[in-house]
């Protein structure tokens, strides 16, 4: 039924219908359905495909680059797959419209590379020291607070994103932000000429 509605619609097949045999028919027909639905059939693999992959690489990293600094004293923890993924959704879902790629848009002087984190008062590159500035934001050089103008938990009711907002997933974000520089070297940070 398909077949002869759309033959009737094809002039090309309509010409062939009248010179072949129905069989001949029937296999050009597909042959043409085919070379259509190909090119569909190939992108949606390439999507599947690359939805596996994207998701594999939190899982695929080792132990030495998920580790990461915990404390002022140098203390490590070793994050698992699963923070991985967890703090780069929430990252992207709160602090990616500013930090895009580990700059600051509002303030490109400063950035989330490990030395600008390293030369904050109090440093800020490490877990606890990223998870007190979300709570309790400060300017760079640690005097004034900056809660008003920065997402944080002091300051949920003026950025509703913050509201949800726990202390693992603090904690996992925090972690998404010293892994980067692990994984994408130079490029997190590195300003305009990456992004």
């Amino acid at each position: 039924m398909i077949i002869r509605s759309e033959l009737r619609n094809n002039k090309k097949l309509n010409q062939q219908f009248l010179k072949k045999s129905w069989f001949q028919v029937c296999k050009s027909f597909f042959k043409v359905m085919f070379k259509k639905s190909s090119k569909i059939s190939s992108l949606v693999l390439v999507g599947i495909f690359s939805v596996f992959v994207t998701t594999a690489s939190a899982i695929d990293l080792d132990e030495a680059t998920r580790t990461v600094v915990k404390d002022g004293s140098g203390k490590t923890v070793v994050l698992t797959p699963e923070q991985i993924k967890r703090g780069k959704r929430l990252f992207n879902a709160t602090c990616g419209a500013c930090h895009v790629g580990g700059i600051t848009k509002t303030n490109p002087n400063v950035g989330l590379d490990p030395e600008a984190l390293s030369l904050a008062t109090p440093r800020r590159d490490n877990i606890d020291g990223l998870i007190d500035y979300l709570k309790n934001p400060t300017s760079y050089d640690g005097l004034e607070s900056i809660a008003e103008v920065h997402p944080s938990l002091k300051s949920a009711d003026i950025y509703p994103r913050m509201r949800s907002i726990t202390d693992d997933d603090l904690y996992a974000i925090a972690g998404h932000i010293l892994l980067q520089p692990k994984i994408v070297t130079e490029k997190w940070g590195g300003g305009k000429i990456y992004y």
